[in-house]
């Protein structure tokens, strides 16, 4: 940036003299002379036209500059020119180089927004990925809770038929290896367990 600033700066320093010297040069050579009188003469009956019309008169006469004049305006119009040109270039080149930068600026960003779509798209993925995964786990705990229930209640059943039946918890009293018949006591505790 700073470059370009001075590389202007430099193109607008040398711009003034290539005008003075695009002055002095009207005045040695003839064909050059001759294209600033032309010029200057044009601008002035143009002005004088312009003047006139404005202060509400009609230009009847108008008088042509003098030559040495000619020259002179010419020259002037044309260094003035010359600058303008170079201005003006100038800042249409600076325009169009902040305009490129700031579309590279708009294509990163879109870059980035692009990045970060297809990072959200990855992610989303992910996250069903993991939600499928998660339910059908818990829909295996939900079929084994099930099972557990029916089997939990099954046991229960089982349990309330050998209190009232009595002959399970016989054998569970008996010790192994002994074929004797527990005693009334033993019984008794049983029952009273249950």
């Amino acid at each position: 940036m700073a470059t370009v600033k001075l590389a202007t700066l430099l193109v607008r320093t040398l711009a003034k003299p290539i005008a003075n010297r695009l002055k002095s040069q009207a005045a040695q050579h003839d064909t050059f002379k001759n294209l600033c009188i032309d010029f200057a003469q044009m601008i002035h009956r143009s002005e004088v036209k312009l003047r006139t019309y404005i202060l509400g008169e009609p230009a009847k006469h108008i008088r042509p500059l003098s030559e040495v004049r000619a020259v002179e305006n010419g020259a002037n119009m044309l260094a003035e020119g010359f600058l303008f040109a170079v201005a003006a270039s100038l800042i249409i080149g600076e325009t169009w180089r902040s305009s490129r930068s700031e579309s590279k600026r708009r294509e990163g960003i879109n870059d980035q927004l692009d990045d970060l779509g297809t990072r959200l798209v990855e992610l989303s993925t992910r996250v069903d990925n993991i939600s499928e995964s998660m339910e059908s786990q818990m829909h295996i705990q939900e079929e084994r809770n099930e099972e557990l229930k029916s089997l939990l209640g099954r046991v229960q059943i089982c349990l309330q038929k050998a209190t009232v039946d009595d002959t399970p918890l016989k054998i569970l009293h008996q010790s192994p290896g002994s074929n004797t018949p527990p005693a009334a006591s033993d019984t008794h505790h049983a029952s009273l367990r249950a």
